[in-house]
């Protein structure tokens, strides 16, 4: 019964905190103008040119897991590794982060792979990752600063006073959102706490987390993780050419928001859906888009780049559906 309280929870609680977030932010919108935007004011070749970059950052990711586990003695298929990526996106739609665990277990069942090896390289991925966004974000705040001092500057506004033009809902808001980011990291401790119980498992996570010593293409795997962000990016960068109210904003006030926004999805919503959208507004709203046109930019770019990941989800699951398996002879774990 606790079990499946819990589980219940775990669906049901990003579901409830995404949702608010966005009715608090669209609540006295039209949202029947929404649709009169995509029709009329949108420049929709640029948003299908972006497809391109979001699909090439997950296959990325997949090329990258792959060679990941190689030194580990898992030798998987391309296509397997790539459709598990493009699945697990497509469930942590529904539960937040449940995508990681099940990547594993596609691999385990269609090419007999280690669950707690792969897991372990899944955790060598996030923490790569981890580090990359922190690097672009020191980066991205060094470039930065000069922006928001001549903004300062220009429109006689003080960070004392911008921060006094956030309602009692909006403090609200964030302070919700860094609650959940540090509830969702006490939940992971507790998930990979339950491995320390099996000696055998956690042996194959600490394989997979030291494995990157020994990827025989370090050069290669670099360019792979570069690649994977700069996908991201272009992904998201190219959106911004969809709007007039967006289009001149620049690669500084599209590096800014992609940095605010990669932060954001860590609060566990569906596809950072509410923290995603609050963060990005405020940042748009701070470069002089209206907040009115900042509401459709989110909310557009978010759903399209949400239904991408559906659409990759429902093809990877048909695609491993008619995979055949391979029988592992090892013992996996």
């Amino acid at each position: 019964m606790k079990t499946t309280v819990g589980n219940i929870l775990k669906i049901v609680l990003p579901l409830l905190l995404g949702g608010a977030i966005l009715y608090w932010m669209y609540r006295d919108f039209d949202l029947a103008s929404v649709m009169d935007v995509m029709r009329n004011d949108m420049a929709w070749g640029w948003m299908l040119l972006s497809f391109p970059f979001g699909i090439m950052a997950q296959m990325l990711r997949g090329w990258r897991w792959q060679q990941t586990l190689e030194p580990l003695g898992e030798h998987t298929r391309s296509s397997t590794c790539i459709n598990a990526v493009f699945l697990s996106y497509a469930v942590s739609l529904v539960i937040p982060r449940i995508g990681e665990f099940m990547r594993c277990g596609v691999l385990k069942q269609k090419d007999g792979t280690s669950f707690a090896k792969a897991l372990g390289t899944v955790v060598t991925e996030r923490a790569i990752d981890s580090l990359v966004v922190a690097v672009v974000t020191s980066l991205t705040l060094l470039f930065a600063m000069s922006t928001f001092g001549t903004f300062f500057h220009q429109t006689g506004t003080s960070v004392e006073s911008l921060l006094g033009s956030f309602s009692l809902t909006g403090y609200l808001v964030t302070a919700v959102c860094a609650v959940a980011a540090l509830v969702l990291l006490y939940l992971l401790l507790r998930r990979l706490s339950i491995y320390d119980k099996v000696k055998a498992t956690l042996t194959g996570i600490w394989q997979g987390i030291i494995s990157l010593k020994d990827v025989s293409n370090l050069p290669l795997f670099i360019c792979l993780t570069v690649g994977i962000w700069l996908s991201y990016f272009l992904h998201y960068y190219l959106t911004f050419f969809c709007f007039p109210f967006t289009e001149h904003l620049g690669l500084g006030c599209a590096m800014v928001t992609f940095v605010v926004g990669s932060i954001a999805v860590v609060v566990p919503t569906p596809n950072g859906a509410g923290p995603w959208h609050f963060a990005v507004k405020t940042m748009l709203i701070l470069y002089g888009v209206a907040d009115e046109e900042a509401l459709y930019f989110v909310l557009i770019v978010h759903s399209v780049q949400t239904l991408l990941v559906v659409a990759l989800g429902i093809y990877a699951w048909l695609a491993l559906t008619l995979q055949t398996n391979i029988t592992s002879k090892k013992q996996n774990l």
